[in-house]
């Protein structure tokens, strides 16, 4: 047990005695493998960190424990018979359908509608293009668990009387109402106008689009200006994470009976919920990566023949040594192990170097983007496993060309 413990430590010696003494040269072949383990663990990060974003996003705008069911609504990717189908569907979700689910979905803490629109609007003088105009029921904002910063949401008799009231998004706030208390002023929408009760909180964007040119408005108002042919979207809440896709699923039968749909027919509406959402950012993103991370594994390949090149380079130079140590007793084993813990020590150092400039590159990106880079311990890990072992399968062909030399001819090229 001593006599390994002192051949591996002597080992481990030499070798960081042979990188040390050519520095430059072994900085010069770390280049390719700090390229490839830095890549690999941003882009590792960044697409950690584009499904950390998306999720949150989803949770902001939609809420937690959160479903859907509309006229047209899918959850996940659609084939051209799905799609087809899905247009010719000629069931409207009117406020029976609601009223229904409200008495007979006993597991819905909560269920509720919308509906809505894209306008351009004019406020004296300055004009926001494409805000989203939602019809909602005053129970939307425990559905989709939103925050109002400023004044309060719709009340529930303002949207039985069909009341001229808005809650607008921090868009409009900024753009109409720069350096002045909004609540209690007037936003007209379609020449209507509107008294603004409240301000929702700053939701931010998601792939450039804005999620805060908004106002939302009594449902009943909002079909008094827009008409009432447009299909609801209905929205429940379960009580908890647990109980969404029962719930769900317990709304979906109970409006397939009020529809009076067979065992056999299919469905006349479409259902998404929080956690389907969830699923489709974690498959696209994972899509993302089987394709991303091959390619930036190239760099790696290419670090290690790199590193190969210059352990085959290090047998030619230590030619004699090797050949002095066999004289002297050495076995093939051991110059095997000697130049794979060489290589394998000068690949960790790369990804160590890697490592750090990830972290650096990572730290800038979340510093000027919205999204959230952080490096865990996997892939801390991974980098230094990944390129050891490197250092290991490309080192092995020098260790064994090194291993098999003859001691006398090895001598004879002093």
């Amino acid at each position: 047990m001593r006599y390994i413990y002192s051949f591996y430590t002597d080992a481990v010696k030499i070798a960081l005695q042979s990188i040390f003494a050519h520095k430059l040269r072994a900085f010069l072949t770390l280049i390719g493998i700090i390229i490839g383990v830095a890549s690999v663990v941003v882009v590792g990060a960044s697409i950690d960190g584009l499904n950390t974003y998306v999720v949150d996003k989803i949770s902001k705008v939609l809420g937690a424990n959160h479903f859907m069911i509309a006229r047209f609504m899918h959850a996940g990717r659609l084939t051209e018979e799905e799609w087809e189908k899905m247009l010719k569907r000629n069931k409207s979700l009117e406020w029976d359908d609601l009223e229904w689910l409200q008495k007979h979905c006993t597991s819905c803490k909560e269920m509720g509608a919308t509906v809505n629109n894209r306008i351009d609007l004019k406020q004296e003088g300055q004009e926001l293009f494409g805000t989203q105009i939602a019809g909602v029921t005053a129970n939307m904002v425990d559905i989709e668990d939103k925050t109002i910063i400023e004044g309060r949401f719709l009340l529930p008799h303002e949207v039985d009387n069909s009341s001229m009231v808005c809650v607008i998004g921090m868009d409009l706030r900024e753009k109409f109402f720069p350096g002045l208390d909004p609540i209690g002023r007037e936003l007209k929408i379609r020449d209507v106008p509107m008294r603004i009760v409240g301000v929702e909180e700053k939701r931010g964007s998601m792939f450039g689009q804005s999620l805060d040119n908004h106002a939302y408005i009594p449902i009943t108002t909002y079909q008094r200006i827009f008409g009432r042919r447009q299909s609801l979207s209905l929205h429940g809440k379960s009580y908890s994470r647990e109980q969404l896709e029962p719930t769900l699923e317990q709304a979906r039968i109970a409006l397939r009976n009020y529809h009076k749909l067979k065992g056999n027919d299919e469905d006349d509406f479409g259902t998404v919920n929080v956690a389907q959402a969830n699923n489709q950012v974690d498959q696209f993103t994972g899509a993302i990566a089987l394709v991303v991370t091959p390619i930036t594994l190239i760099s790696l390949l290419v670090g290690g023949i790199v590193v190969m090149n210059i352990m085959l380079v290090s047998v030619t130079e230590r030619t004699f040594e090797i050949g002095l140590r066999k004289a002297v007793g050495a076995r093939r084993s051991h110059i095997l192990m000697q130049f794979l813990i060489e290589s394998s020590f000068l690949s960790a150092f790369g990804g160590v170097f890697g490592l750090l400039l990830a972290a650096g590159i990572s730290s800038l990106i979340s510093a000027t983007t919205p999204l959230p880079m952080t490096i865990t311990l996997t892939y801390i890990l991974l980098s230094l496993v990944v390129s050891s072992g490197i250092g290991i399968i490309f080192g092995i062909y020098p260790a064994y060309k090194a291993a098999r030399l003859d001691p006398i001819v090895a001598l004879n090229k002093n």
